[in-house]
C-alpha cells in the first residue's frame, strides 16, 4: 500500500551514527518524498544515500534519498544538524561538553552557508544547548531548536512507567534544562493517570544520569534514540501533528530545554508553573520577536540572542538560577553556559566574514 509522506523534503547535515539513524527513521516512517543528505566528505554521504535508498526499495517508502552541497538545502522544509568533529572524548563528567570546542567550527560554517534559511533547524551536535544557540547567533535563522531534553523526558516517564508497572502513555511529565548532568526532573508537576503519585526521585535521576553512558558501552553510541526524538520534533515543528516537545529554545534571556506546546507549527512555551521566572509571568516577547504570521507567543523564535549574552549564558530570572530549589527539593532549570575560556576566541573567529574563515568545514560542501 503507497504511503502519503507528511512532507516534502527534509535535510540531513552528517553521516555518522545519528544521521544514519535519523536517516533510517525518516525513511522507514515514510516521512517525505525527497531526503536530501551531505556530510563530511562526499564519499560518506554517497554510500549513506545508497544504503537508504537499498531500505526505500525493499520497503516501499516513498522517500527518495540523494546526496547535494551544503547549500542546495536551501528549499527544505527542515534540517536535521549531527555533525560531529572526529576528537576522542575523554571527560567523566558532563561528557556532553567535551565536543563543544571540536564541534563549534563546524557549526559555525554551516550557520554561514545557511545564512537565513527560512526552515526549521533541529541540532542534535553536543553540547546540544551551546550549538543550538551558535547556530541560531551566526545564521540569523529564525527557527531553530535542539534536541535533547525531549529525549529526557522520553526516558523519564518510560523509567517512571516501569518502575510504577504502568503503560508509558500513562506518565506526564517532563525534564528540562540542560540536556546533559544538569537536566532538571520536574518532579511536582508530574502524574500519572492525572494523579500525583509519590516518585523515586533519586532513582529516576540515577537512571537518566547512566542510561546513555551504558547505551554507548555496549554499541559505541546512542543513536536510535536521538533519532526517535528528531522524529517526533519534526512532527510538531512541520505541522503535521499538533502536541508538545521539550525542545532547547530562546527563553527568559538563555537557551535551555523547555516544553513547547505546538500548534500548527507554531510554538508556545508551557513551563510548569513553578519552574517559570519569578512572578509567575512569561517572558515579554523582544523587540526582535516574529511577527504573527511566524511563531510567536513567549517563546517567539528569532536571533535574540547577542554576543554580549553569549558568555553568560544562564537564565537570569532568579527562579531558574542554578542551585535554587522547588519545595519538592528539584533544582531550577537553567540555560547553558558557554564556557568562556573555551569558546570565547572560536565564536569571536566564526563571527568574522566569511571571507576571512576557511569556508567549508572539514570537505563539507
Amino acid at each position: 500500500m503507497s504511503r502519503t509522506p507528511a512532507v516534502d523534503t527534509v535535510g540531513i547535515v552528517g553521516a555518522g551514527a545519528v544521521g544514519q539513524a535519523v536517516a533510517t527513521a525518516l525513511c522507514t516512517a515514510g516521512f517525505g518524498r525527497r531526503l536530501l543528505i551531505t556530510s563530511r566528505t562526499p564519499e560518506q554521504a554517497a554510500a549513506l544515500a545508497a544504503d537508504i535508498d537499498d531500505m526505500r526499495q525493499a520497503t516501499a517508502s516513498p522517500m527518495h534519498p540523494r546526496t547535494v552541497r551544503v547549500a542546495d538545502l536551501a528549499d527544505c522544509q527542515a534540517v536535521v544538524i549531527a555533525v560531529r568533529a572526529s576528537f576522542t572524548n575523554t571527560r567523566s563528567a558532563d561528557v556532553r561538553m567535551g565536543g563543544a570546542v571540536a564541534n563549534a567550527p563546524a557549526i559555525g560554517q554551516l550557520a554561514a552557508a545557511l545564512h537565513g534559511y527560512p526552515g526549521t533547524v533541529l541540532v542534535v551536535t553536543n553540547p546540544v544547548d551551546v550549538m543550538s544557540r551558535l547556530f541560531a547567533e551566526l545564521s540569523g535563522c529564525e527557527r531553530v531548536f535542539g534536541i535533547g531534553s525531549n529525549l529526557d523526558s522520553a526516558r523519564y516517564r518510560a523509567a517512571l512507567a516501569r518502575h510504577l508497572h504502568v503503560p508509558a502513555a500513562a506518565v506526564a511529565g517532563h525534564v528540562i534544562g540542560e540536556h546533559g548532568d544538569a537536566a532538571v526532573v520536574c518532579a511536582s508537576a508530574t502524574t500519572v493517570n492525572d494523579q500525583r503519585v509519590p516518585l523515586p526521585l533519586q532513582q529516576l535521576r540515577d537512571e537518566l544520569a547512566t542510561r546513555a553512558g551504558r547505551i554507548s558501552a555496549g554499541i559505541g553510541r546512542t543513536r536510535f534514540g536521538p533519532a526517535g526524538a528528531v522524529l517526533s520534533a519534526l512532527r510538531k515543528t512541520l505541522a503535521v501533528d499538533d502536541g508538545t516537545e521539550e525542545l532547547s529554545a530562546p527563553y527568559g534571556g538563555g537557551w535551555l530545554g523547555i516544553p513547547l506546546r505546538f500548534t500548527q507549527g507554531r510554538p508556545v512555551a508551557c513551563l510548569p508553573p513553578s519552574t517559570r521566572p519569578s512572578g509567575g509571568s512569561s517572558p515579554r516577547p523582544t523587540p526582535n520577536s516574529a511577527p504573527p504570521t511566524r511563531p510567536c507567543g513567549p517563546c517567539p523564535h528569532s536571533n535574540l540572542l547577542t554576543a554580549k549574552g553569549l558568555h553568560e549564558h544562564r537564565h537570569r530570572d532568579a527562579a531558574a538560577r542554578r542551585g535554587r530549589q522547588h519545595h519538592d527539593g528539584q533544582q531550577h532549570p537553567r540555560g547553558h553556559r558557554l564556557r568562556a575560556p573555551l569558546l570565547r576566541p572560536l565564536v569571536e573567529r566564526l563571527r568574522r566574514p566569511a571571507r576571512e574563515r576557511v569556508r567549508r568545514p572539514g570537505g563539507l560542501r
